[in-house]
């Protein structure tokens, strides 16, 4: 079964080795019928301390490593 990719900005880096990450997702309503937002806040792991507040990033299902931990954040594509 093949990882979830999700795209979000770092809401916080204050945890160590840890980023909070806001994803966006649009849907349509079921009964007004209008395209609404809606945003979850996942809890990343960043094992170099590398990422800070308001840069956007993507992550990536894994194994648990704590209790809310259950993302860790994808390296940067170097080109």
């Amino acid at each position: 079964m093949p990882k979830r990719i999700l795209e979000g900005v770092v809401v916080s880096d204050k945890g160590d080795k840890t980023v909070v990450v806001k994803v966006e997702r649009t849907i349509v309503h079921p009964v007004l019928k209008k395209i609404v937002r809606q945003s979850k806040k996942y809890h990343a792991h960043d094992e170099s301390n590398a990422y800070k507040a308001g840069e956007a990033i993507r992550i990536v299902e894994c194994a648990p490593k704590s209790k809310l931990k259950t993302w860790e954040v994808l390296p940067k594509a170097s080109a």
